[in-house]
């Protein structure tokens, strides 16, 4: 390590242990389990968004042992609103692998965790350095802006090798959990990409870029949402909900749905129509607009389709996974 990149480490760290986010719920109790569930939540997602998220998901399942006995209908309900719900199938198959090939307790090699479910290599590397103390680099796009600055470089014209390149050699081998989460939080809140806060910044005294990053606005094509039109419909008892589900290979797969008005159009004559909405939900590439037709039934009547569905009891809505804007209307029904 040169003396520049040890200055570097050596500043991200004590910068962590003096201002860092250390209320972060899962700062505050480390295990590789938690570390985990919270790596995997982060994805695409920002800290603010995810802690309630987290919170929510640990009370549920507390530890390693009681998530391998869940489901993926109570995994996907407990991760119900957070969206990328691809995150949350990856967890199931994560913690099935965990139960069968390693005794409920997730291992501590970086080979075995990169090859897990949804885990890449800064993934990976995050878990070694925060739940084992194993100094691994990390790569998100927070650490990809605060070296590039720090060293003056072209972020657009760096080539990913070169990156880890860096990332390894301004990594510390003294205190990997304080650098890691330091380097982290440091992109997070002073590196920012449009103004960042250079003066509270630890290593502006080296940094080739300090005080000369300037908030650029560019003319950048915005791509017009891809719009998705579902036609529902939910039928309810006094006590029940009819829900089916979605095992399509499509947005919501294997969360619970009202059925495509389409295919039950034959039964929709025995019930009651009792309210017509739409809704419109924006996802990161989609907007979705859904006709929803809420009907009554006096009782749960059987349908004939080869799709899976359920009558559940609404007192038990919260125990199977379903969208935001789906969970929303029945919350309010």
């Amino acid at each position: 390590m040169n003396k520049r990149s040890q200055f570097f480490s050596q500043q991200v760290v004590q910068w962590y242990l003096d201002h860092g986010r250390h209320d972060l719920p899962w700062r505050k109790k480390v295990t590789p389990y938690r570390i985990w569930i919270s790596e995997i939540m982060l994805q695409q997602t920002q800290v603010k968004t995810v802690v309630p998220y987290f919170k929510n998901f640990i009370k549920k399942f507390p530890s390693q042992k009681r998530l391998a006995g869940a489901s993926e209908d109570q995994v996907l309900a407990a991760w119900s609103g957070l969206g990328f719900y691809r995150r949350a199938r990856n967890i199931f198959a994560t913690k099935e692998i965990i139960k069968n090939n390693y005794g409920n307790k997730f291992p501590n090699q970086f080979q075995q965790i990169i090859e897990l479910p949804g885990i890449g290599k800064s993934t990976a590397g995050a878990i070694m350095s925060l739940a084992y103390l194993d100094p691994h680099p990390i790569l998100d796009g927070n650490v990809k802006r605060v070296i590039s600055r720090f060293l003056k470089k072209e972020l657009d014209l760096l080539k990913e090798a070169e990156l880890w390149k860096l990332s390894q050699e301004m990594l510390s081998r003294d205190d990997c959990f304080s650098y890691t989460q330091g380097i982290m939080d440091l992109g997070a809140t002073i590196c920012t990409p449009s103004n960042p806060s250079c003066d509270e910044c630890p290593v502006n005294s080296e940094c080739l870029s300090a005080f000369k990053v300037r908030s650029i606005k560019k003319n950048k094509t915005v791509s017009a949402k891809k719009v998705i039109v579902m036609n529902l419909s939910l039928i309810q008892t006094e006590k029940s909900l009819l829900l089916v589900k979605n095992e399509t290979d499509s947005i919501w797969r294997n969360l619970w749905l009202p059925f495509d008005s389409g295919s039950i159009k034959n039964y929709i004559k025995n019930f009651k129509l009792t309210t017509k909405e739409k809704i419109k939900h924006e996802l990161t590439h989609r907007r979705l607009e859904i006709n929803l037709k809420t009907y009554s039934s006096l009782k749960e009547q059987e349908i004939e389709t080869n799709q899976t569905y359920k009558w559940i009891k609404k007192d038990r809505i919260e125990e199977y996974g379903l969208p935001k804007p789906i969970s929303k209307v029945i919350k309010e029904l």
